[in-house]
């Protein structure tokens, strides 16, 4: 269960943005200065993962030449290159909510895949004892192949205050030649002993340009309408906007967009609740179906946020018009919707039945109608 991702650097696209994460860590790499714990930090889906793993590559190549350090530019052929391509190397280890999937622990595997337990850090990075059975501990171990081993934590935030603590001595005595970065979106989730432990990496949304130039190089590359809505949406993402694209959320906006108005005009709200559950559900369904080892718990949580997300891009702009224009009321209205959209939100997380969570969203805004007159700005 400690085999580790693929990486397949022997077809690295070109990246995009994050000008001064790639030179902070290709000067201490470069140097070789670049600490042994890292947290690269910002909004999803603008390439922190992507980063992790070049560095990766970088580190575990005991033939990487300082100009490919500094750049970021691991080497697409020889043998590290073959591994990494194959999922094979066996100094790579990654760990991911995900991972419960193929656990050797028989009630990881059962798991709602929504967070990083401990028990899994011990087996694939820590070591120790669970539920009887004793696991060694990856991370002191000497590398496989003798020069160096990388942990790659994605969504290092998920991890509770339980597990954090048990790798607070690891991050602060790393054995030689370890590296361990925690890939975070929420920051503010690790507890303040873990960031300060740790050599911290911004990363930003990308800028327009760059978006444009992402979605250039699809085949074939989005135009017209569906291009100015996915620039829109992805606020910078290239992650959000692969997802609008895979799940198709420009067809969500507008099988919701009736039912929204409707309930906007104090009309019944069963149609909204009805087309947000088809919705998440079909989403879900069809993740599980792609991915046996996916947790439906997580694709329901994930698509529940993506359809609340776009009913708060319309209500919150609809919010600043209203304030803009000196409409109280309206303004007033519009924030306790939003107001609700979180409500509705956390109910989905605590594991509130998804028809259930929509309904009660969809009635509560039925009760507190828009004006017609402006609703629509």
């Amino acid at each position: 269960s400690t085999a580790p991702t693929a990486i397949d650097v022997r077809s690295l696209p070109p990246y995009l943005g994050q000008d001064h994460a790639r030179r902070d860590l290709g000067a201490l790499l470069e140097a070789g200065r670049l600490p042994p714990a890292l947290i690269l930090h910002g909004p999803a889906g603008v390439g922190k993962m992507t980063l992790a793993r070049r560095l990766a590559a970088l580190l575990l190549d005991p033939d990487a030449t300082p100009e490919m350090k500094r750049r970021l530019e691991p080497a697409t052929t020889g043998r590290v290159a073959e591994l990494l391509a194959g999922g094979s190397h066996p100094d790579l280890h990654a760990i991911s909510k995900q991972r419960c999937a193929d656990s050797r622990i028989a009630a990881l595997r059962d798991r709602k895949q929504t967070n990083i337990p401990l028990d899994l850090l011990r087996e694939l990075m820590l070591g120790g004892e669970v539920d009887g059975a004793r696991f060694e501990s990856p991370v002191q171990r000497s590398p496989y192949l003798g020069h160096a081993k990388v942990f790659l934590i994605d969504e290092a935030e998920l991890l509770d205050n339980t597990g954090q603590n048990a790798l607070l001595k690891t991050l602060e005595e790393p054995p030689p030649a370890t590296w361990i970065v925690l890939v975070v979106t929420e920051r503010a989730r690790l507890l303040p002993t873990i960031r300060s432990r740790c050599h911290q990496v911004a990363f930003q949304a990308l800028s327009d340009e760059q978006m444009g130039l992402w979605l250039d190089r699809r085949s074939p590359a989005p135009s017209g309408d569906l291009r100015r809505w996915l620039l829109d949406f992805a606020d910078g993402s290239p992650g959000r906007a692969q997802l609008a694209i895979e799940a198709g959320l420009i067809d969500w906006q507008r099988a919701l967009e009736g039912p929204f108005e409707q309930v906007a005009a104090g009309g019944p709200s069963s149609d909204l609740a009805d087309a947000m559950t088809s919705l998440v559900k079909a989403f879900a369904e069809a993740r599980v179906k792609s991915d046996p080892k996916a947790s439906k718990e997580a694709a329901n949580r994930l698509g529940s946020r993506l359809v609340l997300g776009l009913l708060g891009r319309w209500i919150g702009r609809r919010l600043v018009a209203a304030a803009r224009h000196g409409e109280v009321e309206a303004t007033e209205t519009w924030a306790a919707w939003l107001d609700r959209l979180d409500l509705a939100d956390r109910h989905v997380g605590a594991n509130v039945g998804l028809p259930h969570a929509f309904a009660d969203l969809a009635a509560a805004w039925a009760g507190q109608p828009v004006a017609a007159s402006r609703r629509r700005r």
